[in-house]
């Protein structure tokens, strides 16, 4: 494979196998079903290497070989990826598990792991001719798209929910993007968003250029393997918000497996996060359901607050097939897993980090998982940017400037051997 090249070969339906031409498009004219990038996988496996991988950028472009694209010499844009991973061992010990790790996707540029689905779409718009990128996000994505179209000197529009939280609001806006607040939930944006790319020539990044943004998140895989030794762990938890982080983790590793980058093994069993205010994934879990029932979103997870999931059936699949699970939990639980992450990582995530954190705290407590296992959890996003869900468990002791009003609030007096 040449040093820049794709191994991208078509789109393909996932319902009725109809293959297209790698353009902007992101439904099936036969079933209306989704499309997804196919890749010639036997030409990956013959070049690609933990050398060749090594010797590239410290971004998701040194796993170039199983994009849709790859930039040409130094990429442009903002560097993305390589996010650290972080053991946990005082999370264990607190949940009374074995060996943890957390995957901190808040140290990306914009402070989520929208970053990297942004970067691989806006490759391909500008490869495609776009000038325009556009989106529907409930917040990281709005943030990742307005920054990542600044530095590539693209216009950007960015339609997101009026209730969104407000720091989410003004982390976009402050990159110059036309910020539209939409009356309505993400789901109304969404579908308005898809009305505007039947008419319009822009890149709208999870719609008509969806296929090739979401393989941006396999590079979650990839890094996560090439981190513990080129070795796979033996669980994850992820959020779920459409579904297709979860499902695209899955994808990675198995490339990793069909490559040979590692050794073959059981796939990690894949955990799903979401939130009760919105869990239509997790109901149709616990219902034994095939589809998915929409419902409204509510509650504190607002980046998760997806009531129609385009991937949701395909997570069911995923975690049916790695022997994993869907979670609900609660606003009171994800509070409760934002303090217990911040209190035993330093890691201060925002919501739907909380889902995960409360997720694993509930599956340790219900003895799903071994001391043996290794688990790796997702954080997609920083706490900065959710600050009211955990404002009111702050607490603050007023004192005078006096160390006499020190000790009397705090009970801490100087040592009497002083």
């Amino acid at each position: 494979m040449d040093e820049y090249a794709s191994a991208a070969t078509a789109l393909r339906c996932r319902e009725s196998g109809s293959e297209y031409e790698l353009t902007a498009r992101y439904v099936c004219e036969v079933s209306f079903g989704p499309l997804e990038v196919v890749y010639d996988m036997e030409r990956i496996a013959a070049s690609v290497s933990r050398e060749r991988i090594a010797s590239g950028p410290a971004s998701i472009w040194r796993y170039r070989d199983f994009l849709p694209c790859a930039p040409t010499g130094v990429a442009r844009g903002i560097p993305t990826g390589m996010t650290p991973l972080i053991p946990a061992p005082r999370l264990a010990e607190a949940l009374g598990l074995g060996e943890v790790w957390v995957k901190n996707d808040a140290a990306n540029p914009t402070h989520s792991f929208k970053d990297r689905v942004v970067s691989v779409a806006l490759e391909k718009a500008e490869e495609l001719g776009f000038s325009v990128a556009a989106c529907a996000s409930t917040g990281n994505l709005a943030n990742a798209v307005a920054a990542h179209a600044a530095a590539r000197g693209m216009t950007s529009f960015v339609f997101v929910p009026a209730d969104l939280e407000p720091q989410k609001i003004i982390a976009t806006g402050v990159y110059g993007a036309t910020l539209l607040t939409v009356d309505g939930t993400y789901d109304d944006v969404n579908r308005l968003c898809m009305q505007l790319a039947d008419d319009r020539d822009w890149a709208f990044v999870n719609v008509n250029l969806r296929p090739y943004y979401s393989e941006g998140s396999k590079t979650l895989a990839y890094e996560v393997a090439e981190q513990l030794g080129w070795t796979l762990p033996d669980r994850c938890i992820v959020p779920i918000a459409s579904g297709s982080l979860f499902t695209k983790i899955n994808r990675g590793f198995a490339d990793l497996v069909e490559t040979g980058l590692v050794d073959a093994a059981p796939a990690p069993r894949l955990d799903g996060a979401q939130a009760t205010g919105c869990a239509p994934v997790a109901d149709a879990w616990d219902q034994g359901r095939d589809f998915i029932a929409p419902v409204r979103p509510s509650g504190i997870a607002k980046s998760l607050a997806i009531g129609n999931p385009a991937d949701g059936v395909f997570a069911l699949d995923v975690a049916r097939a790695t022997g994993g699970s869907i979670t609900a939990v609660d606003d009171d639980e994800i509070r409760d897993g934002i303090l217990l992450l911040a209190r035993t990582t330093g890691i201060f995530t925002e919501t739907a980090g909380g889902v995960t954190v409360a997720t694993l705290a509930r599956l340790a407590r219900e003895g799903d998982i071994g001391r043996d296992e290794r688990v790796v959890v997702y954080i997609t996003g920083d706490g900065l940017k959710t600050l009211d869900a955990v404002a009111d468990r702050v607490v603050t002791t007023p004192i005078e400037a006096t160390v006499a009003s020190f000790e009397a609030a705090t009970g801490q007096e100087a040592p009497t051997w002083r």
